[in-house]
């Protein structure tokens, strides 16, 4: 996969490092050269010195290729516009943003932007969520057989029905959460890049769900 980081701090670093490590293709960006040199002589990626919100140097660094996005600059304006502009007119499948600011991360939510506490993940965590489909348990029923699980759809599923992300006996979808508003799923509803869907989902069963979502 190719991936796009904006920020060569700390966890900007870790996340690059990780992601060359698992075979991606990755492209770090950052306003001061300098910092790459912080990367170290095993990193096979490309580097590009301009600011990561500028259209012309994302386009530079082929996120029209892109599968994912993680802008984690030292401003959360700056990383927010960059992410908005990722998901929204380029289109990236997986787009998050860190901010330093709990307050402002609801609302950048709402805005269908995905954000990270710089404390809250680490840059391996991150690598994760930007490599696999993320399936996240937000609920256990019964003895814990049953999850009530959050997973954001991705361009993969965009312009496919809710019906499509059944399977009998092992996920049901529930909800549907679109810009901040949530309704209860239906199978004829088409879903759109950023949606966000709780499924119930068979525990012993995530592994089948998580193969579904790729």
């Amino acid at each position: 996969m190719k991936v796009i980081i904006i920020g060569c701090g700390r966890l900007g670093i870790n996340i690059a490092r990780e992601m060359d490590q698992r075979g991606s293709e990755v492209v770090v960006i950052d306003k001061d050269a300098l910092t790459f040199e912080n990367l170290g002589k095993s990193f096979h990626g490309t580097t590009i010195v301009g600011i990561g919100f500028d259209r012309d140097i994302l386009t530079q660094a082929g996120i029209n290729m892109a599968d994912a996005l993680v802008a984690v600059t030292s401003s959360d304006e700056a990383n927010v516009v960059a992410a908005r502009i990722a998901k929204f007119v380029f289109r990236v499948p997986k787009v998050v943003a860190r901010v330093y600011d709990p307050r402002k991360a609801e609302i950048y939510k709402r805005l269908g932007i995905p954000t990270i506490s710089p404390v809250a993940m680490a840059g391996e965590r991150i690598s994760e969520i930007l490599s696999f489909s993320h399936l996240k348990t937000v609920l256990t029923i019964g003895s814990g057989e049953v999850l009530i699980t959050e997973v954001e759809m991705t361009t993969a599923f965009e312009g496919k029905k809710m019906e499509q992300l059944e399977i009998p006996n092992v996920a049901h979808p529930i909800s549907l959460t679109r810009n901040g508003k949530t309704m209860i799923a239906t199978p004829n509803q088409q879903l759109e890049m950023g949606d966000v869907v709780h499924l119930a989902v068979v525990a012993s069963m995530t592994d089948r769900v998580k193969e579904m979502l790729k």
